[in-house]
């Protein structure tokens, strides 16, 4: 069924190390997979499978694959030039767009990757507050810079007491002295917060506003509003790493969600549906820093004009009454479903998260509180379920995230349930 993606996918090791531009392409079950196009929520590869997306790019493509008006915007803007070197009116615009949409964006930066732009977010905070220490959480995953990958997905012989967790480096060569200055500690946990911050040396706190990189686990009642209270009292900068949540669970993120309005906040992925945008967005007082000239922040690729159209056309049809509306009924809708399939089926698993970005952690009875519980999680049973799957006409990620876009309407719902149920007889009859 996915022979050629399979032999080309080798083929390919002669150029390119295993066959792939990203380590989280790598390895997936049964082959990495290799597209020939995509239109709304379907995948056509060159086995010519067309398969029913969960994936979207691993988040960003919340109005779909093909939307008409972002295409457009970015076809139109091709023709008035690529890259300018300098400032453009649609820069401008898209940043009126965010401030307008998010509680705590009076001012934004414009970047090209996550990666990116949670460095500046972390910089920042150090300048600003003359601290060198940042404190991060287990299980959340703030990019692949050596001065913030620590245990993003640590294995629990390496992990240390949760009273005490210990920094994991998440690559070989990665660079020790790079993460010197992290601390981690263990997510939805008050008290450690107030402990540790109470010293007065730490710049900011950064984490996931609820943790979708990991089992898509929401934050306890009152934890957010601890950790605000926490970094108000004692000077330090919180950062929410809205990366995936940001414009995906709402027009103004997890934060307006939430009820929690951060310091500073980090986007990219449905900023601007598949254009290479990303973007911190803050505090005034915090942002205009950067106007200074003595905290560096550069990027050729910042704004380039294209991705603005595309940032433009994307954010004006997300602030569309009814969008998320309709979304979150289909989304609901479908947790709903896979999670009575899981149950008619006899398999054990939770179906956690927001209806635009869920997860279904196989192998546990009840919703998972931080990272430590994923560890319990059954990984090999459910990529024989994805695998199972794939079959039935639906891509859904191995690690147990599912996206949800403005596309998946209700006879999509409906056929996903249905593969759900088929790939699990199977799955049921081999475990």
């Amino acid at each position: 069924m996915f022979d050629r993606s399979r032999e080309r996918v080798a083929a390919a090791k002669r150029y390119m190390p295993g066959g792939v531009s990203s380590h989280f392409r790598y390895g997936v079950s049964p082959t990495p997979l290799v597209f020939e196009r995509a239109d709304g929520v379907y995948l056509h590869d060159i086995d010519g499978n067309r398969l029913i997306d969960y994936y979207l790019a691993l988040g960003p493509m919340i109005l779909g694959h093909t939307p008409a008006d972002v295409i457009a915007a970015a076809k139109a803007q091709l023709d008035r030039g690529v890259l300018y070197g300098g400032q453009s009116e649609l820069e401008f615009a898209a940043a009126k767009l965010v401030c307008e949409m998010v509680p705590c964006a009076e001012r934004v930066r414009f970047c090209a990757s996550g990666t990116e732009a949670d460095q500046l977010a972390l910089r920042l905070s150090r300048a600003v507050t003359g601290r060198d220490v940042i404190v991060k959480f287990e299980g959340h995953y703030h990019g692949w810079m050596d001065s913030v990958l620590w245990s993003a997905a640590p294995t629990g012989n390496a992990m240390g007491p949760e009273s005490e967790p210990t920094p994991v480096a998440g690559s070989a060569g990665q660079d020790a002295w790079a993460g010197r200055n992290i601390e981690v500690l263990s997510w939805n946990r008050p008290q450690q917060v107030i402990d540790r911050l109470a010293r007065g040396d730490v710049a900011a706190v950064i984490m996931e506003a609820a943790m979708c990189n990991s089992g898509a686990i929401m934050p306890q009642p009152g934890y957010l509003e601890v950790v605000r209270e926490a970094c108000t009292t004692n000077g330090t900068i919180l950062i929410f790493d809205e990366v995936i949540t940001g414009f995906r669970v709402g027009p103004g993120g997890a934060q307006k969600r939430l009820g929690v309005t951060p310091d500073l906040a980090v986007f990219a992925k449905a900023i601007a549906n598949g254009f290479a945008v990303a973007a911190v967005a803050g505090r005034a007082d915090i942002m205009d820093q950067l106007a200074g000239g003595n905290i560096i922040h550069g990027g050729t690729y910042n704004a380039q004009a294209v991705n603005m159209a595309a940032t433009v056309a994307t954010l004006k049809r997300l602030i569309t009454p009814g969008v998320y509306d309709l979304m979150e009924e289909r989304g609901g809708r479908l947790m709903q479903g896979l999670a009575k399939a899981f149950a008619d089926a006899g398999v054990t698993a939770t179906v956690t998260g927001f209806p635009q970005v869920f997860h279904v952690c196989f192998g546990l009875s009840e919703a998972p509180v931080n990272y430590r519980d994923m560890l319990r999680v059954d990984r090999p049973g459910y990529v024989r379920l994805t695998t199972l799957l794939l079959k039935h006409g639906v891509r859904a990620l191995e690690r147990g995230a599912w996206f949800l876009s403005t596309e998946h309407d209700e006879a999509i719902v409906d056929t996903t349930i249905a593969a759900m149920r088929a790939a699990l007889a199977e799955w049921v009859k081999v475990r």
